[in-house]
């Protein structure tokens, strides 16, 4: 999977929309000067029928890689589902994945994992640029609530006509299908939310709506 560094909707390395999140970045540069430390970019590329849109990057995941979901817990279920689907290879400089793009509600590690509304509302823009952006595009995975509002809005649907839930389809205006899941994080996995059968199942569903 080709990182697509320069890829429409990027946010620029020293982006400061959000002051916390800069900040906090500051911090991890001062902590782990060897790691990314911005704001990740979206991994894949412009031809993908397949995006899948996280919530944020995880502090020692794709924070220190520099690649969405690549180096923790979540990435390892997220891409071994894949494999097993067929779509997403291992190699030894990470997961090959072709046809699908990556990418994130939020692009920068909020502390606690947790980003705010107005720095949800602030990334808003680099997700919508990303996914239009995406000529071949038929379905968006949304992985958890916060990464279904972003997409809706990215593509111009209404947030209470489409209700987030696991596993549950929606075909918005543009044509898209947005397939939600709850976010393959290690809470959720750990405390039962979520299943390795349940997150299959959800992205198995894509697969309908390829052709």
């Amino acid at each position: 999977m080709t990182d697509e560094t320069l890829h429409p909707g990027t946010p620029p390395k020293d982006c400061a929309l959000c002051p916390r999140l800069a900040a906090y970045r500051a911090e991890q540069v001062a902590r782990h000067p060897g790691w990314w430390n911005a704001p990740v970019p979206p991994l894949g590329d412009a031809s993908a029928w397949l995006a899948i849109v996280g919530l944020a990057p995880g502090l020692k995941g794709a924070n220190r890689t520099g690649k969405p979901f690549h180096g923790d817990e979540a990435g390892k279920m997220l891409f071994g589902t894949l494999a097993e689907m067929g779509l997403a290879t291992e190699t030894p400089d990470g997961w090959d994945a072709p046809g699908l793009f990556i990418t994130n509600a939020v692009a920068c590690a909020p502390p606690g994992n947790l980003p705010e509304t107005a720095e949800k509302h602030n990334c808003r823009s680099y997700l919508a640029e990303q996914l239009a952006a995406l000529p071949a595009l038929k379905v968006v995975v949304a992985l958890g609530e916060t990464a279904h509002q972003a997409a809706i809005k990215a593509v111009g649907g209404k947030l209470p006509k489409y209700r987030f839930g696991h596993g549950v389809a929606h075909k918005l205006p543009s044509g898209v299908v947005l397939v939600d899941s709850y976010h393959c994080s290690r809470l959720n996995t750990n405390t039962g939310l979520l299943t390795p059968d349940m997150f299959k199942a959800a992205l198995e569903s894509t697969l309908t709506y390829r052709a």
